[in-house]
C-alpha cells in the first residue's frame, strides 16, 4: 500500500491526529461529536486514527472521505480519547478537502452521512450538523433510525435531527461554538483569506478559541490554490491558544528536515502499539516550541509591557511571513533551499522571541 507524506497536528501520547494535510493537498480535521447512537469506550479506531489514515492513504477529498468510512464499517470507532485515567469517548464528525472540493463527514457509531460541500461557507463544531442534504451515506443508516424509533419513514430524513437530539429549526440561532463559527465565516463570505481564517481562529468571544479545561490546544490553516502549479501551504500553530502564537508556514518539498522544534519525546516505557503507559506520574511531552511557549505566558500575566513587545514581534515576524508566502503564490516560484527548512526557521525565529522575553 502507498501511504503519502504528511504533517500531522496530534496529542503526543497517541498516534492518530486532531487534523493534518499530506502531499497532494488533502487537508482533514475533526471533532468530537455525541447524540443518540451510543459511545463505545471499547479499543476500536479513535477518530484521530481516522484523520491519519485519510491523509495517509488518499490523494483527494472524497478518496480519504472513502477510506475512513471503509475503516469505520471494518473496526468501528471507540476508545479512551483521553490520556490517564479519566475516560473521554466520543462519535466523530470531519471536514475534508482538497484543491478542488470538500466534504463534511459525520458519525454516529458506525453510521455516517456525508455533505458535499459546493458553494457558501462550512464549518463544524461539537455537535451534527448535516441535516437533508446528504450527497452519501451508510447504506443501513436510515432502516437502522427506523428500527431505533428515531425516524417515522415518512418525513424527510434529517441526519443530526434523527441522529441527535437537536432541533435543526434552531440550529442556526443558537449561541453554540457552530453556530458562532458560521457566523463569523458568513460575515466574510466571498472575501475570505488566509488571513480571515487565522483572525476567526483567534476569536474568544464567540468560543472558537477555547479557553479554560478546553482549551483549543492548537490551529491550522490551509490555501490550496486550485491551480496545480502553486503549492499547497499549510500553517501551523503548534502551540495552544492563536492569539498569542505564530502561524508558520509549511510546504510540502523533497527532503524535509525532521521538524524538531514542535515534535514531543518518546518514552521507552510506553507499549508503541497500545500506547499503554507505565508510569506513574505523567511525563512532559511538550516539544522545545511549547515549553518556551508555556514560560512566556508567564510574562504575559506579570508584565504587560514586555508582553506586548512579545506579541508585537510575534505580529512583525507572522506579517513577513505571509510576505514570503504571498511572494511565492504571485511568482509561481519555489526556492527549494530555502522551503525545505521553513517551518523549523520560524519555529526557532518564534523560540527567539520568548527567549527575549524571558530572559531580558
Amino acid at each position: 500500500m502507498i501511504t503519502w507524506e504528511d504533517i500531522l497536528n496530534r496529542p503526543a501520547w497517541l498516534w492518530g491526529a486532531e487534523m493534518g494535510a499530506n502531499e497532494h493537498g488533502v487537508c482533514i480535521g475533526n471533532e468530537a461529536v455525541w447524540g443518540r447512537e451510543e459511545v463505545s469506550d471499547e479499543e476500536a479506531l479513535l477518530g484521530m486514527d481516522l484523520v491519519r489514515l485519510g491523509l495517509e492513504r488518499a490523494d483527494t477529498a472524497e478518496k480519504a472521505l472513502n477510506v475512513i468510512v471503509d475503516l469505520l464499517e471494518k473496526y468501528g470507532q471507540g476508545g479512551n480519547c483521553s490520556e490517564g485515567g479519566m475516560e473521554f469517548s466520543y462519535h466523530n464528525s470531519f471536514l475534508i478537502a482538497d484543491r478542488n472540493e470538500a466534504w463534511i463527514l459525520e458519525t454516529a457509531g458506525k453510521y455516517w452521512a456525508a455533505e458535499k460541500v459546493q458553494d457558501g461557507v462550512r464549518n463544524i463544531s461539537n455537535q451534527l450538523s448535516i441535516t437533508t442534504k446528504i450527497d452519501q451515506e451508510h447504506p443501513d443508516m436510515r432502516n437502522y433510525a427506523k428500527q431505533k424509533g428515531w425516524w417515522d419513514g415518512k418525513k424527510e430524513f434529517d441526519f443530526a435531527a434523527t441522529y441527535s437530539y437537536l432541533d435543526t429549526a434552531k440550529m442556526m440561532t443558537s449561541s453554540g461554538r457552530y453556530c458562532e463559527g458560521y457566523k463569523l465565516l458568513n460575515k466574510h463570505k466571498g472575501n475570505i483569506t488566509f488571513e480571515t481564517m487565522m483572525e476567526i481562529l483567534r476569536d474568544k468571544p464567540s468560543g472558537i478559541n477555547m479557553e479554560g479545561e478546553f482549551l483549543t490546544t492548537a490551529s491550522m490553516v490551509s490555501i490550496l490554490p486550485q491551480d496545480s502549479n502553486l503549492p499547497c501551504i499549510h500553517f501551523f500553530t503548534g502551540t495552544p491558544d492563536p492569539e498569542r502564537s505564530v502561524f508558520k508556514p509549511f510546504i510540502f518539498v523533497p527532503n524535509i528536515s525532521q521538524l524538531l522544534e514542535t515534535s514531543s519525546p518518546t518514552f521507552e516505557l510506553e507499549d508503541p502499539v497500545k500506547k499503554k503507559s507505565h508510569f506513574k506520574i505523567r511525563p512532559d511531552r511538550r516539544h522545545p516550541l511549547y515549553q518556551k511557549h508555556q514560560q512566556a505566558l508567564e510574562v504575559k500575566d506579570n508584565d504587560k509591557e514586555k508582553a506586548k513587545t512579545m506579541l508585537d514581534d510575534m505580529r512583525k515576524l507572522e506579517k513577513g511571513l505571509f510576505k514570503e508566502m504571498e511572494s511565492i503564490l504571485q511568482n509561481k516560484y519555489i526556492d527549494v533551499d530555502e522551503v525545505v527548512n521553513l517551518f523549523s526557521r520560524c519555529a526557532k525565529d518564534e523560540i527567539r522571541i520568548y527567549e527575549s522575553s524571558i530572559n531580558c
